[in-house]
């Protein structure tokens, strides 16, 4: 969940950059439930408009039944601003393909001023889940859907205070909550990393943002329901921005998460950001 939800939001400092200007960075997080994630991430201005986007990262988590359990993220977005209204569009693949994955394709529409951004969002995703062989049981993949539709917004309530809200709701083809599908709770690790916060029934997140000089801070508060176990996970996020040079930021995440499904879970980063053609 944790880069699956952060790695976007990151691509849109890319949008203040000039014609052909280019963002790439990349970090680490790690969490107290023995999760482990590395990302990289890039962006760059086509035009003064048009914006291309790619993230790559790979998480870690410990399973007690089946050892470490791999899982993918990788995506690719564009961004054209028709000033003041925009479109996004990008397509991304996360998860294991040997237990649970899923290829999606988003897409927004957005109005932007100097102090006012507003967006209507939607997303498919095309699940893949391999239920594990038993003695009694050959296993088998089973495909499923799911549609989402959200709101975002973003205020910039002064020189150095922004305040931004976003929520996204789905719609799946198939209960997941059925005792069957059981073991879908049993086989992944109960971890902020872990590929059952995948199944979200729905999220939604705050953000306050403030600049002191160069230096940023960024809190984000949220929380997300489970579409199989019906778990309400909450969370929250400090983040502090600060210059290495011209050129160069770094970025530090502190955050805790209080879940009924994984309990509470605390989580540091660590991201580097380098800045071209600014």
């Amino acid at each position: 969940m944790s880069w699956y939800k952060t790695l976007p939001i990151l691509f849109v400092a890319g949008n203040a950059l000039a014609a052909e200007g280019f963002i790439i960075g990349g970090g680490v997080e790690g969490d107290s439930a023995d999760g482990l994630s590395g990302s990289f991430i890039g962006e760059v201005g086509l035009t003064e408009k048009t914006w291309l986007s790619g993230a790559l990262a790979k998480s870690t988590v410990d399973l007690a039944q089946r050892g470490d359990l791999d899982s993918l993220y990788a995506d690719v977005g564009v961004d054209h601003w028709f000033k003041p209204v925009g479109i996004r569009a990008g397509m991304s693949y996360w998860g294991d393909n040997d237990s649970l994955d899923s290829t999606d394709l988003r897409a927004s529409l957005y109005w932007r001023s100097d102090k006012v951004t507003f967006a209507g969002d939607y997303e498919f995703r095309d699940f893949g889940f391999d239920f594990p062989s038993t003695d009694q049981f050959p296993g088998r993949r089973v495909n499923f859907e799911a549609a989402g539709v959200g709101l975002s917004a973003r205020f910039e309530l002064s020189d150095t205070v922004s305040l931004g809200f976003s929520g996204m709701d789905y719609d799946y083809d198939v209960n997941l909550q059925l005792d069957a599908n059981r073991p879908i709770l049993e086989l992944l690790a109960f971890s902020r990393l872990s590929l059952i916060n995948s199944l979200v029934d729905y999220r939604a997140y705050a953000t306050l943002g403030l600049d002191v000089g160069e230096r940023s801070w960024e809190l984000d508060v949220g929380t997300w329901k489970g579409e199989v176990d019906r778990a309400t996970t909450r969370s929250a996020t400090l983040r502090f921005l600060n210059p290495l040079g011209n050129a160069s930021d770094v970025e530090f995440g502190l955050g805790f998460d209080d879940s009924e499904l994984y309990g509470n879970v605390t989580f540091f980063s660590v991201f580097l950001y380098f800045y071209g053609g600014v």
